[in-house]
């Protein structure tokens, strides 16, 4: 019984008290005033404030910029007032004032939490993704700390109580956090793991590899074509990575192993449970070896049944930066009290490596060459080194124009800073990913 009492204060008793079902939350709000939610600079991304009446209510000072990744209180709680519910309740202020309070009847006030997030990158994201929805990922690969998260459509988590209805209503599910929980065909970003399965498959002679592109593939009752049927001609690897060579990758995807393919994808997280202390949907990788040849073309170049969320794509492209290790991500830096004494602190620390060193700067090269002579070519020439991947995906069987479009990558490539992966929703050939992602490292660096 001891033993279990002793667990339940240090593991357990966080969790549950975090629950929205537990009544023990109310009893603590009674007792204390909500503390702040901060960026990374201090500045304020909620707060408690008292209105004219005497009564609390929380404040957003960002409005929509942040809706998704902070969250909201009322109608329940999301995002990071859910996670870091038991922190903002708790206060750690100085005994004799927490003593003299509670004497005179009044709240302490509660603990403030620290966060990664980066106020003027999360506003450079939400700005350059316009009028789209769709989603933006920014997480430093050296630490996994996590500088931005924005989603759209967004709301404004001041309104939520006037505006639930309407909320839970809406056919765009404005409350979905697409950077963590949207699931989307992967297009052609996932020729990074198609790339590294290939390599592993032939870790000998993968650079000897060439292909000859006359503008698509056919195999039996399926034509493939490139993107605009351009005909890339002869290709090595390298450039059928950069050119993101349809016909060159579902020649490679017709001879794959599919079981080591399998591997290969489970090993990138992708249909396992991702790190992170938020809600996070699961991809799915369903090309089994009874699948049609077709059916490997397409898993190859990034559609068929694979899907996948910015999330989970910022984290494969953060280990290729990161020279093949995955950091644990995180969004919460510190826990301090209101006056800023530091109450916890969190240490970056390894998640797992998921390729070698070797398989990573193998693919930090063919990244490269996407931005130097590839589609990415409109981040070259910058004050800025940049690699990355661009994608293309259908979401509709009716019209291959109608496309979602991709792109992850990363900035000072020999030592990288930025990771970002970017989706825009229905951009159907006109607002581009990779240009989404230049106009936030341009924010970034000028």
């Amino acid at each position: 019984m001891m033993g279990y009492i002793g667990y339940f204060t240090v593991v357990d008793s966080r969790e549950i008290i975090n629950s929205p079902y537990n009544p023990r939350l109310d009893s603590m709000a009674d007792r204390v005033v909500r503390g702040k939610i901060l960026d990374r600079n201090g500045n304020v991304l909620a707060e408690t404030d008292t209105a004219e009446d005497g009564s609390e209510y929380r404040y957003y000072p960002y409005g929509e910029i942040f809706a998704h990744v902070v969250g909201y209180s009322t109608q329940g709680k999301s995002g990071l007032e859910s996670t870091e519910n038991f922190d903002l309740l708790t206060s750690n202020a100085f005994i004799l004032e927490k003593l003299k309070r509670e004497f005179q009847d009044q709240k302490n006030i509660g603990d403030n939490v620290v966060t990664t997030l980066d106020a003027d990158l999360q506003s450079s994201a939400y700005y350059a993704l316009g009028d789209n929805k769709g989603a933006v990922i920014v997480i430093e690969p050296s630490t996994g700390k996590i500088l931005a998260m924005v989603s759209k459509p967004s709301y404004d988590p001041n309104s939520v109580v006037a505006d639930w209805d309407w909320l839970n209503s809406d056919e765009d599910s404005i409350l979905l956090n697409r950077a963590t929980q949207g699931m989307y065909a992967p297009g052609s970003t996932f020729k990074i793991v198609t790339a590294l399965e290939y390599m592993r498959e032939h870790p000998n002679d993968y650079s000897a590899y060439t292909y000859e592109c006359v503008g698509e593939i056919t195999y039996g009752d399926a034509t493939i074509p490139c993107a605009n049927h351009a005909v890339h001609g002869g290709e090595d690897l390298a450039a059928s990575f950069a050119n993101s060579c349809n016909a060159s990758f579902c020649n490679i995807g017709m001879n794959l192993d599919v079981s080591q393919y399998r591997k290969t994808a489970s090993e990138l997280l992708i249909g396992s449970k991702l790190p992170g202390d938020f809600a996070v949907s699961k991809s799915r990788f369903l090309l089994d070896k009874n699948d049609s040849v077709a059916e490997k073309m397409m898993t190859a170049m990034g559609q068929g049944k694979t899907q996948v969320s910015p999330y989970q794509m910022a984290l494969i492209t953060a280990a290729v930066a990161n020279g093949g290790s995955l950091m644990r991500p995180y969004l919460v830096d510190s826990v301090t009290n209101y006056t800023g004494t530091i109450i916890s602190e969190t240490t970056p620390e390894k998640y797992k490596d998921l390729m070698t060193s070797s398989e990573a700067a193998q693919l930090k090269a063919y990244m490269a060459d996407v931005v130097n002579y590839g589609t990415g070519s409109v981040l070259s020439g910058q004050a800025y080194s940049a690699a990355g991947k661009t994608g293309t995906a259908e979401y509709s069987m009716d019209s291959s124009d109608q496309t979602h479009s991709w792109f992850v990558g990363f900035t000072n490539v020999d030592n990288p800073e930025l990771v970002i992966s970017v989706i825009v929703e229905e951009s159907n050939g006109n607002t581009r990913a990779v240009d989404v992602a230049k106009q936030i490292f341009d924010s970034y660096y000028y």
